[in-house]
């Protein structure tokens, strides 16, 4: 399945001025404000880094972006939590390095039948 170039470009544009004006969200269950920034909006077009998604992946993930500000805001209840010490990229003195960092996993998940689809985030 391929989903259309220009709806994709089209659908990216959207995406990325409606993440632009979220800047925070209320968690329920953190009982504190979750950031959006541009690391965030990244990891939704790319694995990591250096490996991009499918363009039907990004398409996927773009199109329920308001879902997952709702699932944020709303969820009481903790699905998944994982930490784990992770090799991060951070800028340090001008230049990329990776650095040994902990790293907490907060997994909510929400399930919208009337369109098929289950949400994790």
């Amino acid at each position: 399945m391929a989903v259309d170039r220009e709806k994709l470009i089209k659908t990216k544009e959207e995406s990325r001025k409606f993440y632009s004006e979220i800047s925070e969200v209320y968690c329920a269950y953190l009982k504190e404000k979750v950031h959006f920034n541009d690391k965030g909006f990244n990891h939704i077009l790319n694995r990591t880094w250096n490996r991009g998604r499918s363009d039907i992946e990004q398409y996927a993930r773009l199109r329920l972006l308001p879902k997952v500000v709702e699932i944020i805001r709303k969820s009481t209840t903790l699905q998944e939590y994982d930490e784990r010490k992770m090799m991060v990229r951070q800028k340090i003195n001008s230049r990329w390095e990776k650095r040994l960092k902990s790293v907490n996993y907060f997994v909510f998940v929400s399930l919208y039948p009337d369109a098929g689809v289950r949400i994790k985030v």
